[in-house]
Parts: C-alpha cells; sequence; structure tokens
C-alpha cells in the first residue's frame, strides 16, 4: 500500500493480520548552533535545520479516529512541532502489543531521528501528508 497521508496509515494498521500499535515521534526543526550564514539563510526561509524529537506517544490504531485527533492532542501540550513520524509494531505470538512494548522502540525512534536515520519511518506534516526528506 501507497501511504500518502495519515488515514493511509490507520488503514493499513487496521488490517494488518496481526494487531498493530502505531509510534509516533513529534519534532521540530532547529537551527545548529554552529550553522553558517547560508544555512541561516535557508532555515529563515523554512528549509534546513536539524530536526529535533521533543516527544513520542504510542496508540493503538483503534483510539485514532483521525489525524486531527493526534494533532490536537499534540497541540494541548503547547509545544510547536512541525513533523511526526510514524512506526508500527506487531505484538508478540499475535497478541496486541501493550503500551509498555512500545518503550524500547519508541526510545529506537528518538535515538534514530537525533542521527538522521530516518528512512525506516513515515513523517508526516502538521497537514497529515507524508514528506519527503531528502
Amino acid at each position: 500500500m501507497n501511504i500518502t497521508c495519515f488515514d493511509d496509515l490507520l488503514q493499513a494498521a487496521r488490517a494488518q493480520p496481526t494487531p498493530q500499535r502505531l509510534l509516533f515521534v513529534f519534532a521540530q526543526a532547529e537551527l545548529p548552533a554552529d550553522s553558517t550564514p547560508a544555512q541561516r539563510e535557508r532555515f529563515e526561509q523554512g528549509e534546513g535545520g536539524a530536526l529535533v524529537p521533543f516527544m513520542c506517544v504510542d496508540k493503538d490504531p483503534a483510539e485514532l479516529q483521525s489525524f486531527d485527533q493526534l494533532a490536537q492532542e499534540a497541540n494541548a501540550i503547547g509545544h510547536p512541532w512541525g513533523m511526526v513520524f510514524a512506526a508500527a509494531m506487531s505484538g508478540p505470538l499475535g497478541l496486541p502489543p501493550r503500551s509498555e512494548d512500545a518503550h524500547a522502540p519508541l526510545e529506537a525512534m528518538i535515538e534514530s531521528i537525533r542521527q538522521g536515520q530516518v528512512g525506516g519511518y513515515i513523517p508526516f506534516n502538521p497537514r497529515g501528508q507524508t514528506v519527503r526528506l531528502a
């Protein structure tokens, strides 16, 4: 399935033969302290910067009705975000994964994003559309 928006992700997660748990890491772009003037200019134009993860959550796909619901929950924290990375995990032996099972995978996602290794995740913008990262 080609995932182009958040609804595609929900549909795919719900269609899996084994129960899934969705993992989300929220991030924002920040300008590194050692950036060059050219990098600063690009950043001011909305390009570049480093993705900094600051919040994560796991959800059963049945808990989410839409991207708007997830975004509203995230916005209630009061910290601006520019991107959310998503992944899914299944439980052991076909059992539904528990929230406790998501802790280590979420920590691994956070560390991967910090290192710029985001290829295994689906990034969404604040409108719930997938983003292609260069």
